[in-house]
């Protein structure tokens, strides 16, 4: 079996019954921009299962994120890919996502952000122009709470390797936040497309990470 498909991501969660089913026609589900929102809340939770693991990344482009647990997503696995297969120009190679698969799951980090940083986070998932879509997710925590939370897939997914350095961030998320050791080794072993060109975004992690250990010390 390949590698990829023993992955999955963050927290033991469930769909919406519907809510992945964008052309439902029950108008008491989320549309996918609403996706894990409620009204009148300043804040929503975003379930994060690939580069956005890794605080550092997140903060990037997202400066309100703050932990808040990590879990499970239970029947889903990790893949990545591209949309129609274009290829990610951040990251060289395919992005992560999550496919419905019975039996397997997905662990990852759920984070708390303030409403000011949807539009934010969804330009950084590429939502306006089509590359994910919005969904909500619910998911119990290692605290037993069941928590409703916006998460993202990617659109019209076609199969691609993941660069080595996409590979690494989403592994140093994991690291930082103590995801399960086997479910580490499962991210260890992913295999990639060795790109070895310039990558800027990795460059900005890069120097967040030292700004924030320089901060420590």
């Amino acid at each position: 079996m390949h590698p990829l498909c023993f992955l999955s991501l963050v927290a033991l969660c469930t769909v919406r019954p519907g809510a992945m089913d964008m052309g439902a026609s029950n108008s008491s589900l989320p549309s996918p921009s609403d996706a894990g929102l409620r009204p009148g809340q300043g804040s929503f939770l975003y379930f994060a299962y690939g580069s956005n693991l890794l605080r550092e990344r997140i903060l990037l482009r997202n400066p309100s994120a703050t932990f808040y647990s990590t879990g499970r997503l239970q029947d889903f696995k990790l893949a990545f890919g591209n949309r129609r297969g274009r290829e990610n120009g951040r990251w060289h190679g395919g992005s992560a996502t999550i496919l419905q698969s019975p039996g397997d799951e997905v662990w990852g980090v759920v984070w708390k952000m303030n409403i000011k940083n949807l539009s934010s986070l969804d330009k950084q998932e590429g939502v306006m122009s089509g590359v994910y879509i919005p969904i909500e997710i619910t998911v119990h925590n290692e605290a037993g709470e069941e928590l409703t939370c916006r998460c993202y897939q990617l659109n019209d997914y076609v199969f691609s390797l993941p660069s080595p350095q996409y590979k690494q961030v989403i592994c140093m998320g994991a690291k930082q936040n103590l995801l399960p050791a086997d479910y580490q080794k499962k991210l260890e072993a992913i295999e990639t497309n060795n790109y070895e060109g310039p990558m800027p975004i990795m460059q900005e992690i890069e120097a967040a990470m030292k700004n924030v250990q320089q901060t420590m010390s």
